[in-house]
């Protein structure tokens, strides 16, 4: 697990400078992507640092955006790479069968017959529908699990876990 607060949902990151003049070239992790301007300031992985952002405009792959006291090119590419962070509270409620991916990563996942596969290390999403990255004993390498209703009919949060029926060949 990381060191980020469970109480903080990473929703974006920032990839860099935009042009000469400090904007930021900012990614958003959000269902409605501008939303992440609404949680601003947003929180560094410490939890400490604060962004606060505005976007300028729309680009390819995201937003442009100016940060307060980023001025320059150069303090806009040393932030290549920082992920941003809003506190839990702050963010919308979700349906019960929505979940922020933050609290998928960690928990164990059993096959229907209560044989443990393995443990989300991370959500990934290549364009279709989010994958789930297993990792554990017994698997000699990371398994994709792909996150449908069809494949992963339970999640239980309050339990620490999923129950998946994997389509064949996944295992």
């Amino acid at each position: 697990m990381s060191d980020v607060s469970e109480d903080l949902i990473c929703v974006g990151a920032l990839a860099g400078s935009f042009g000469v003049r400090g904007e930021v070239r900012l990614k958003s992790f959000c269902a409605n992507a501008e939303e992440i301007e609404d949680y601003s300031p947003l929180l560094g992985a410490d939890g400490q640092t604060r962004y606060t952002l505005a976007i300028t405009r729309a680009i390819k792959g995201g937003f442009a955006a100016r940060i307060v006291d980023v001025e320059t090119k150069e303090q806009a590419d040393a932030l290549k790479g920082v992920q941003l962070y809003a506190p839990r509270d702050r963010l919308p409620s979700l349906p019960d069968d929505e979940f922020y991916h933050a609290d998928l990563i960690g928990l164990e996942v059993y096959d229907t017959g209560g044989t443990l596969l393995g443990r989300v290390k991370a959500v990934q999403n290549y364009g279709a529908d989010d994958l789930l990255e297993l990792h554990g004993p017994g698997l000699s390498a990371t398994v994709l699990l792909p996150f449908t209703k069809a494949a992963v009919p339970t999640v239980d949060l309050s339990q620490g876990r999923i129950i998946a029926d994997p389509p064949e060949g996944v295992f």
